[in-house]
């Protein structure tokens, strides 16, 4: 999904996926899920990664961050 929704080089995060329609409660912590593929580099903030999110976002030369 962020493939299809963001520009590469893109800072994720739960405000901006909210802003998106993506998650509708800010409040709750996210998880990023590892499913599909991505080719972009993003910097993603998030709760928690699934190991395949975690193992995606770097492999594209992006960042995953725990906060």
């Amino acid at each position: 999904m962020l493939e299809e929704l963001f520009d590469a080089g893109t800072e994720i995060d739960c405000a901006i996926l909210a802003k998106k329609g993506v998650v509708r409660d800010t409040t709750l912590p996210l998880k990023v899920l590892g499913e599909g593929e991505l080719s972009k580099k993003f910097d993603v903030k998030a709760a928690k990664f699934s190991g395949t999110a975690r193992q995606k976002i770097e492999a594209a030369g992006g960042t995953a961050t725990e906060c």
